[in-house]
Parts: structure tokens; sequence; C-alpha cells
């Protein structure tokens, strides 16, 4: 994993699953970081494991209120992470413009130099074959204008002139501590595109890619986060029930090409020069 100058600080937004390791390994390093929650209870699960922050709610909707969030002390870090959820699943689309408040916001403290989104690659969203960052987008769904207007936000902060940075990370679907896919077949659910194909990152390499973006000297720019595991949900899933001894899963008839759909992880491997730790999510099983 890429090594962080110590006089460098970093701000997490959203310090959730994904975020809490992240802290954990910049505060091994030395690196003064600073996270975020949306609630004090979560916070106070955060502080008891020697992560500092404070609680930040979103979007802001009143004058007083966005004052507030301009003051707030995780825009005084010179790298931001954004790692707050759309939230697509519980009716939100707000997400975009929670995204938009916190850039505007980093601009206005004048600290911060490089913003990074976790962003997802559910903005290929219908997309067949092959996607890369430089893949049109339909935005026909309307999660992908959502997710493209956070993107755009971040990426409008880089500013060569005066050398801000922004990146956006496209993570693809997350496995880990707590996320083994077999656990997602413990209800009997059924599998549905059992053709498709799996985009996945084991949360290490999501971690390490964050790493390399808090460090890269590359321009502002897009990225994939994704292994090179790219075999159907049918032999991925199987594999997943026969690692945790559970029955095989059970797939829907249903046998389209539309859900064929491989997104390309080459531009962060040839730019970032990140070697995966899990490139074959098979294997981690």
């Amino acid at each position: 994993m890429s090594s962080i100058n110590t006089t460098s600080s970093v701000g997490i937004i959203g310090c959730g699953w994904l975020g809490t390791p992240l802290a954990k390994a910049l505060l091994e390093q030395n690196v003064d970081t600073f996270v975020t929650r949306s609630s004090t209870e979560n916070l106070a699960l955060l502080t008891e494991q020697g992560i500092n922050g404070e609680v930040l709610l979103l979007p802001v909707e009143t004058t007083e209120t966005i004052e507030q969030l301009k003051q707030h002390r995780v825009f005084k870090q010179k790298s931001l992470v954004i790692a707050i959820t759309p939230q697509f699943k519980q009716g939100r689309s707000d997400y975009g413009e929670k995204v938009m408040q916190l850039v505007n916001a980093a601009k206005y403290q004048g600290c911060v130099n490089r913003i990074i989104l976790l962003s997802s690659t559910a903005v290929y969203n219908d997309l067949l074959g092959e996607v890369t960052e430089e893949s049109i987008l339909d935005f026909s769904a309307d999660k992908v204008p959502i997710l493209h207007q956070a993107e755009k936000a971040v990426l409008s902060f880089g500013d060569k002139s005066t050398s801000r940075k922004g990146y956006v990370l496209r993570l693809a679907g997350l496995v880990g501590p707590n996320r083994h896919p077999g656990k997602f077949l413990l209800n009997g659910r059924m599998i549905k595109s059992p053709e498709a194909r799996v985009n996945l990152i084991h949360q290490q390499d999501a971690q390490g890619l964050i790493f390399s973006l808090l460090t890269t000297e590359v321009n502002s720019g897009i990225f994939n986060g994704v292994s090179q595991t790219h075999v159907s949900k049918k032999d991925y899933y199987q594999a997943a029930a026969k690692a945790l001894s559970l029955p095989v899963p059970k797939f829907s008839d249903e046998q389209h090409s539309a859900g064929i759909r491989i997104v390309s992880g080459n531009k962060a491997r040839q730019f970032l020069s990140y070697q995966f730790v899990y490139p074959d999510l098979l294997t981690w099983l």
C-alpha cells in the first residue's frame, strides 16, 4: 500500500464499512485523520476505536446550516474522501445535491487540495459488453443522472491553476469482512440473470486504490475499482455457497444478454500502478 506523507491530513466523510478500516490504516501511518458520521451513536463507535470525528448531516437546507457546513472541521484537511452512499434503496434522490454541497464547502475553506469521491459502477446501468471510464452513459435510469451529477461536482473541483485535484473512484460490488457473497444466499433468495458477469472488488483493494489516489500525481479523472474476476453469477454464487457449506443457490430461468457487462479496471492498474491483493475473488472465497 502506498505511503502517505505524514504532513498531510485526510478527512473521510461517511466513515462506515469502508471508511473505518481506511481511517485505521491512515492512523497507522501517522496521518492526521478526521471523519464524519451522520449520528452521534455511530460516531461514538469510532471514537472508541481511537478515530476522531464529528457529526455531519446532509443535505443542509437553510442559510444557517450552510454556514455551519462551511466551517466544519473536516474541510480543514488537505485531502477529502467522500464515502457517503446514495441510498437509492431507501428512496433517496439527493445524493448529487449532497456531494455538490461538500465540494462547495471545500472550495470555501481553501484548505482541501484533493477530493476523492467513492462512486459506483452502477453508473454503467444498462450498458453492454466491456465498459470503461470513457463509455457513454445511458441516462434513462433515474440513478445514473444522480451519480453523474455527483461525479461532475468532484471533477469540477480539479483545477490545474490551483493544483487542486478531483478524482472519482467507481467501485464495483464490495465484498470483504462481514460481506461474504455467500451470506446473500442465507434467506433463500433467487439469483436473477445467472449468466450475467460479476463485477466485484474486495474491501482491501478498494482501500488500496484510495491510498493510490491520495498519493498520485496523475491529473484529476475517473477510475474504475474492480477485480479481474468476471465469471458468471451462477458460477460465482455456487462457489460462494460451497465455501460456506450452504445449499446450492436457486437461479431464475431468465436468460438474456442484457446482463452481460464487464467493467474494465485496466486504467487504474496502469495509471495508478496498483497491484491487487485479491485479483481473483474465486480464490478469496
